[in-house]
């Protein structure tokens, strides 16, 4: 279970990833109408985030797919930033709170977190009225799903895949086809061998720029001295990011 070599396999793929909502959340009507992999999600106020999967489907509900193999990456902490993060850059300004869409943060875990022996764990609000509890439907909804399950049924085949490394013994051909491809075709392995180094990159430049964040923030230190502790990031990168940090203050 590879977060990067996942989010490889499930860019563009819409049925892929349809295939994973609709047996996560036991629905058949789940349509896909846009995907995006290692999406980074800016928070200029604090820690930024980025997604493995984020999907949108027809009825605009708002997806985030974790895919974690260590424990401390899917914490209950982190499902409420990520929860958080992605609610805050579904509206845009002007936009009534009551039109916010539902919004699901699914992290499907290495190892089974809760430790409850289940396949899924459904995350809710609940209102405590008495000695009762209700549902507070706020549309915001975190599920987990332990990846050691190994059941005769869909959840139990999907995790089976997930884990797989040889895609021919994979039970869902849309998952396979992907892995296939990436893992055994020479095109496809010269294209992953990019693509992970070019999401290598990625990662540092976005580690470059929290660490600069916070460097201007601190306002201890001139952004010629800010660019010699991170040489990722020119000047006027610096300058951008220095007006838009005095702006939010």
């Amino acid at each position: 279970m590879d977060d990067d070599f996942m989010s490889v396999c499930l860019a563009d793929n819409f049925e892929g990833v349809e295939l994973i909502l609709r047996i996560v959340l036991g629905r058949e009507d789940i349509k896909v109408k846009s995907v995006r992999t290692q999406e980074p999600l800016k928070n200029l106020q604090g820690r930024s985030a980025v997604l493995d999967v984020h999907a949108v489907d027809d009825a605009d509900k708002e997806f985030d797919v974790e895919i974690q193999r260590k424990d401390a990456g899917a914490g209950a902490k982190r499902a409420r930033h990520n929860s958080s993060l992605l609610d805050a850059h579904i509206l845009k300004a002007g936009d009534d709170t009551e039109d916010i869409p539902d919004s699901y943060v699914i992290f499907i875990t290495e190892n089974d977190v809760m430790k409850g022996n289940q396949p899924i764990y459904p995350v809710e609000r609940y209102v405590t009225i008495g000695e009762n509890k209700v549902l507070f439907g706020d549309g915001s909804h975190i599920i987990y799903v332990n990846g050691k399950y190994r059941g005769n049924d869909e959840i139990g085949k999907l995790m089976h895949d997930f884990s797989c490394t040889n895609p021919d013994d994979m039970n869902y051909e849309t998952l396979a086809k992907k892995a296939r491809y990436f893992k055994q075709d020479e095109k496809g392995v010269a294209a992953m061998c990019k693509i992970m180094e070019d999401m290598r990159n990625e990662a540092a430049l976005n580690n470059a720029r929290e660490t600069a964040e916070r460097l201007i923030k601190k306002g201890k230190m001139t952004l010629e001295e800010i660019a010699e502790c991170v040489p990722l990031l020119s000047i006027d990168e610096l300058r951008k990011m220095e007006a838009e940090v005095m702006q939010l203050a």
